[in-house]
Parts: structure tokens; sequence; C-alpha cells
């Protein structure tokens, strides 16, 4: 076998592991967005935790000034007085405790060797105030040819892939009307919350606010060095 053969071999299950990995490649999010906001025109805004256990927490306070700045951007401003403001922006975030895979090479042989998963992993509804008419299941799939036919002897060994999510909901304060759902989701190596909720606020806020109804993948470029 060639030694450039024996390094495909190697580098095919690396760079599999590095699409998935928070460190050196792009942030891939699905985004899906219901909305019925009017264009912006300075209407003011107001951040609170959509699950009560995080609201008050310097975490949380963290996130929502990231989302207020995007918002910001946008066309709306914070609200001098909470009580006051024309919208009420609940937001959301959580990460799992991972699922672990398992990943297997091959060299000549009857089994080959393979690394994968199916439909089958993925989260289910959404839950909480996304369940009911919201709720749907959620599922992702890799695949990988490089990794596929061979055989002879398999080397196993396992990971762990994490999910994670966040949640951005808009009301009208007048009258409680929900102008805007979204939810932002990703798969990754990492559980640190410090690298996942901004990327995954980056991603909700790509084509903000988005088309009614849509269901989008959001492909963010890796941190620049430097």
């Amino acid at each position: 076998m060639t030694r450039f053969k024996k390094f495909g071999l190697i580098a095919a299950p690396a760079l599999a592991l590095m699409a998935l990995s928070g460190c050196a490649t792009s942030f891939k999010a699905d985004v899906a967005r219901f909305q019925q906001l009017p264009a912006p025109a300075g209407q003011s805004f107001t951040i609170v935790a959509d699950n009560p256990q995080l609201a008050g927490s310097l975490e949380f306070s963290h996130y929502a000034s990231l989302v207020g700045q995007r918002l910001g951007e946008t066309g709306y401003v914070v609200a001098s007085d909470p009580a006051r403001a024309d919208l009420i922006v609940r937001v959301g975030y959580d990460v799992d405790n991972g699922r672990e895979k398992v990943r297997s090479t091959g060299v000549g042989g009857p089994y080959g060797g393979g690394f994968g998963w199916g439909p089958g992993f993925g989260r289910g509804a959404w839950g909480g105030g996304w369940g009911g008419r919201w709720g749907r299941p959620w599922g992702y799939g890799f695949y990988d040819p490089w990794l596929f036919g061979g055989g002879g002897f398999n080397d196993v060994s396992s990971y762990t892939v994490y999910t994670s999510d966040l949640s951005m909901k808009i009301d009208r304060a007048a009258d409680n009307r929900r102008l805007f759902e979204g939810r932002a989701s990703a798969q990754s190596l990492s559980n640190k919350l410090t690298y996942l909720i901004p990327n995954l606020i980056d991603a909700m806020f790509t084509g903000f606010p988005g088309q009614n109804g849509e269901d989008v993948k959001i492909t963010l470029p890796p941190e620049k060095k430097g």
C-alpha cells in the first residue's frame, strides 16, 4: 500500500470529525423562522428569559445583550423602561447531554469500514412552547463516502456529539400577539455554551427576519485568527 493511500485511510476519519468540530471549521446550523413582524421603525423592545431558571443570571444577561445588539442593527431600539416596551423578546437556549457515536475504519476484508449515523439521530418535537402544532421531529444525517468499502480489520473508537438549540419569540406587548418564532439548532463536538450560543445567535440573525415558514441551513465562516 502506498504512503498516500495509508494517509487517506487515517485522514478521512479525522476530516469527518472536523466537520463537527467547533475549532477550525465553519459553523453549520438549521434555522426555522415564522414571522409577521412589521417593518422596523424604531419600535422598542425588552428581552426576557423564556426559561424562568435563566432569569436574572449573568450568563443570560450576556447572551441577551448579544441578541439586543443584533436587534438594534435591524432598526429596533432597547426600551428605556421595560414596562413600556413595544415588543417583548423571549430567548431560550440549551445544549443536550450528547450522544455517543461509534466510528469504524477498515482496511480490506469482508466487513468494510464505515462512519455515520442515520435519520434516527436527532431530537424529537421542539418541546416547551414549541409543542403542539409547532412540534415536529428534527433530524440530521451524515455520510462520508471515503470511509465505506474495503474491509479486513476494523479500528473502532467512540466520541460524543452534542445538539444545541436557541429559540427566540417576539410578542407585541400591547396585546401579546406573537409576531416572530425562530429556532436555530446545530451539532458539534463541543458542549461549551460560550462557543455555541453566539454562533447560534449569528445564524438566527442571518437574513433576519426571513420569510414566513422558511427552514434554511446557515453556514458561518470559521473565526479569524489573529
